[in-house]
Formats: C-alpha cells, structure tokens, sequence
C-alpha cells in the first residue's frame, strides 16, 4: 500500500504525525511525507522520503492573505482559532497544485493529513482515496474552522467539484478520553508516541542530582517570535522557588546563547524532549501541543503559560484532572511562585500526571492503527 502523509507548519506538527508514519514504513508500506520546505529536514532526520510540497513558510501563510496584503496578528481565543484556520488552508493552497501532480504519478492509496492539514482532504478526493486526519495534539476541532477554511480555499473546491469542506473517513486522535470535553466527536484513539528530532545522548540526561529537575521550553519558534525568547524565560529565571532546582531550559541556539550570557553557567540548548522530560519534576512550558503530550506521556506534572489565548483551551482540562496548572506569564511573580511550589510539594499533580500517563500507555499503538489505514483502503 501507498501512503501520502501531508503535514508542515513548524517543525512540532511535522513531529506529530512521524511516529504513524514511520509505523507504516515499518508494517511494510510505502510511505511519502508532503511538507512545506522549511520542515523538509525534519522528516529526513527521521529517517523517511520526503517531499517539499511548498515554498511558503508557516510565517507567511499565517500572516500574509492570498493577495499578498500584511495581516495583523489577532487577540481573543475565537480570532486566533480564525487565523490559523485560514492560515493553515492558505498552505494547502499554495501546495495543492505540485502535491496533486505527486498523486497523478505515485497514485497513493491513502492520505493521511494532521489536524490542520487541510491540503490532504483536497488530495485525497483529487485522487479518489480514503482520507485519514490525525489529531496532532489535544486541542479539539471547531466545526466553525471548516467554514473558514471553506472560504480560503474557495477556488480549490470549486475546481474539484465541491460545495464544502471534504470531512475525513477515519479521524485519529492521541488525547485520552478523560481529557475530552464531555459531546466530543467520536474518534479512533492511537498511543501518542514522541517523533522529535534526536542527539547523542550525554550522561546529564540520566544523572540526576538530588535536586528537584525543572525543565522550561517555548518551543521551535522561540528564535522567531520575540514573546518566546529571553521575554518567556525571564520570569521563570527569576523566580525565588526555582532558584534551588536543577534547572533546565530547552530552546534554540540563538536563545539559549542569550540566556547563557546573561545567566552564565545555565544549561540551555536543544535537547530532544523525549529523552529528558521523563527524569524531571515540572515541564513549564507555552503551551504548546506537542510539548504538552510530553509531560502527559511521561506522567510529569506542568505549569503552563500560553503564548496564545487559544493554547490555554485543551489546558484547562489538564488544570481540571489535576496534572497541571495555567498561568498568564505575566502574573505576579507572587502567583508564579505559589504555583511553582504547589507542583513541585504537593505529591497529587504527580500522581494524577502519572495516572495520565497510564492511561496514554493503555491506548493502542501506531501499529494497531496501521491496521485500521489497510481496513479503509481494503488492503
């Protein structure tokens, strides 16, 4: 069987549907991977054939319309679902013409899209194929964003004969059903697995001292946008109840040379997430999907401060199982440190963090899904 995996928009969704993709190489399957140029390298490091669908970058796609006017970066959880909704369908727009070529050639059998990857709906009914979207995180699908996306990609659907949005024939999704609003739309559930890029492994990884371990990312953008730079961390940094930790900041190399200079002797840089979150105490973190599945898969607690209104929305029902707490970052350091203390004393955030976990283990794996993809396409 042919399989066409269609993802990109920043290197943690490209991350989020590379475990199934891998699977299905492993289960004996072609496997290509479409993603924009930029998050290319992301899928070779991984080890898988990789076909760069576009040149438009997630920063253009999201801020700039189909006429090449400048948009402004929306406030409120509603405006910036909106945004990135059109953002993402604006991507599909821009790749459907070489990716629909792709499927012309290689004839998949089946196309697998992540939750904004409007562009393998399109592909999927261009080739007549069953069309499969995986859910890259916790955050659940608005029925309103497809209206959106509808409207953006216009010209797309009506060149395929279409009056709406294509919806999947198999939707995939890696959050527990504890951790899902209570009417939430039936899915096919899949063990989150991590998919991020890996380093040698050096001893302090696995060394631990006796020191609670704190570990603070905001994610692959934090080189690119300002708010997740040195802004994010300062008032982590500075904080009275983490100046007696082992702390550890994960982050790009432009960052992290920034913080060293101002805090010699930090230990900041990439390290890949996986290796090292389950030996700590406390991920903080900006609320990124992706970074959040870590902690939950690991059973390690978090104390979140969303860089957008709209990433605080799945962390409520994280705050609400008890297995972490959400912040504005620009809180009183009084309220920061209550809360970091409140995690790293009070044994219940561990202990409802690894009940998680044991929930995620219990869910069935990548393979048990790739059995699901050969039902569909009746292989």
């Amino acid at each position: 069987m042919r399989i066409l995996f269609f993802t990109g928009g920043g290197r943690a969704t490209v991350h989020a549907l590379l475990p199934l993709a891998s699977a299905c190489r492993t289960e004996g399957h072609e496997v290509i991977v479409a993603a924009p140029q930029e998050d290319v390298a992301a899928v070779t490091e991984h080890g898988l054939p990789a076909f760069a669908m576009s040149e438009m970058g997630v920063f253009k796609a999201m801020f700039w319309d189909r006429d090449g006017n400048k948009l402004d970066r929306p406030r409120g959880e509603a405006a910036e679902c909106e945004f990135a909704s059109r953002g993402f369908a604006r991507m599909a727009a821009d790749s459907f013409e070489r990716v629909a070529d792709l499927a012309d050639h290689w004839r998949p059998d089946l196309v697998v899209g992540g939750t904004r990857n409007y562009g393998a709906a399109l592909i999927a009914h261009h080739a007549k194929v069953p069309y499969v979207c995986q859910a890259w995180d916790a955050l659940e699908r608005d029925p309103q964003d497809l209206e959106y996306v509808a409207d953006e990609l216009r010209p797309e659907l009506e060149k395929l004969g279409l009056d709406t949005f294509p919806r999947e024939d198999l939707y995939v999704h890696i959050t527990p059903a504890s951790l899902r609003p209570e009417g939430a739309e039936p899915a096919q559930y899949m063990r989150w697995t991590p998919g991020s890029t890996q380093l040698p492994l050096e001893p302090w990884v696995y060394r631990r001292t006796e020191r609670k371990r704190v570990l603070v990312t905001s994610g692959s953008r934090a080189a690119m946008i300002d708010t997740l730079g040195v802004a994010f961390f300062r008032p982590v940094l500075e904080n009275p109840v983490f100046q007696d930790v082992e702390l550890i900041v994960a982050t790009q190399e432009p960052v992290a040379e920034a913080l060293r200079a101002e805090w010699p002797g930090i230990r900041a840089g990439y390290v890949p997430l996986d290796t090292v979150v389950p030996s700590c105490d406390l991920l903080i973190h900006h609320g990124g999907g992706q970074t959040c599945m870590y902690a939950a898969a690991a059973g390690v607690p978090q104390l979140v401060f969303p860089d957008m209104l709209a990433s605080a929305i799945p962390m409520r029902r994280f705050d609400a199982y008890g297995a972490s707490i959400t912040l504005n970052l620009v809180e009183p350091p009084e309220r920061i440190e209550e809360a970091g203390r409140a995690i790293l004393t009070d044994p219940s955030y561990r202990e409802r963090a690894r009940a998680l976990a044991e929930e995620i283990a219990a869910l069935p794996s990548t393979s048990a899904i790739v059995r699901k993809l050969e039902e569909l396409a009746g292989r």
